[in-house]
């Protein structure tokens, strides 16, 4: 039973957002107090992705590497390059475009696996393209974001790449190696690991409301719009990628959501540890509207799918 309630509570990420948020946006103090934590928590939620990974998902990237790489390349061309052509078209201010952009150049959401499951994809792709997506992350997502932000407001690459590491490589390969070296013991809890990382992106999302109070009136309306037209343009892009990759009908729907949806949780927090409160309201917005849109994908997709379709 506890099982089941933890896969729920994960499952429905979008509501606890929505719901934390409403709470922070009524009384921000309790949250704005907990700033100085928020570091500390990306951390924990980077070590509960690193403890439910195994050995056999990289095996899986060594069988295939070409299609891994053509959506790695994907991931990190589609998303930031849209995010930059996004916040030109909508003519956003600095800070909203910086935030946009940062968000476009994170990696793929570990949510994102989840879903695919739920929609029939192809998993293993999906936990591949994430897992390494994520091990770049130190290198490109302050790269990407200074290329394409730097014009806007000044980016600093080194002390961005070092964020990284500490908060995502070294508590996701601790996370790892405790899964590898405790097999049996993590895996009659592993369902505590994803739950852990949806309550952190949560409270991080509710933070940048609580910090973000008297701005949202003026930018959310905007800032949704924006953050939709990059979402669905994403998946729709992954999609079509796929198809013209010659790829499968699973493996086409992976690439799809695994493009459309980036880890926003960590745009967030890079956004707030490195700039302006302001900046992180985009991938705040992206964190809801992802899991939104991915959701009712996965669902029409897995109604959509005779036995005889399920191919690689």
């Amino acid at each position: 039973m506890t099982a089941r309630a933890l896969r729920f509570y994960t499952k429905y990420m979008a509501v606890w957002v929505v719901a934390l948020g409403a709470a922070a946006y009524l009384k921000p103090a309790p949250f704005v107090a907990m700033k100085p934590c928020m570091n500390g928590f990306f951390a924990l939620t980077m070590f509960g992705i690193g403890a439910v990974l195994h050995w056999e998902d990289f095996k899986k990237i060594a069988e295939t590497p070409i299609v891994v790489l053509i959506g790695v390349v994907a991931q990190f061309t589609v998303m930031p390059l849209g995010a930059f052509l996004v916040a030109k078209a909508f003519g956003l201010p600095p800070l909203i475009a910086l935030g946009l952009i940062l968000t476009g150049s994170a990696p793929g959401a570990m949510a994102s696996n989840v879903l695919c499951y739920i929609a029939r994809a192809d998993v293993a792709y999906s936990v591949s393209l994430t897992s390494v997506s994520t091990l770049l992350t130190p290198v490109l997502t302050p790269g990407l974001t200074y290329v394409l932000a730097r014009s806007i407001i000044k980016v600093d690459f080194w002390e961005m790449f070092f964020s990284l590491v500490y908060m995502v490589i070294i508590p996701l390969v601790i996370g790892f190696l405790v899964r590898h070296y405790f097999r049996r013991a993590v895996e009659k809890v592993l369902d505590v690991f994803p739950a852990i990382s949806v309550t952190f992106i949560v409270f991080i999302c509710a933070l940048v409301i609580a910090l973000n109070k008297g701005r949202l009136a003026e930018i959310t309306g905007m800032v949704l719009i924006a953050v939709l037209v990059l979402n669905l343009g994403g998946m729709l892009l992954g999609y079509g990628i796929g198809k013209a990759s010659a790829f499968g009908l699973r493996r086409r729907r992976a690439l799809s959501i695994e493009i459309g949806m980036q880890n926003a949780g960590l745009g967030t927090v890079l956004a707030l540890k490195h700039f302006e409160p302001q900046a992180a309201v985009p991938a705040a917005a992206f964190v809801f509207i992802c899991i939104f849109t991915a959701s009712i994908m996965a669902e029409i997709w897995r109604n959509r799918c005779p036995e005889d379709t399920i191919i690689s």
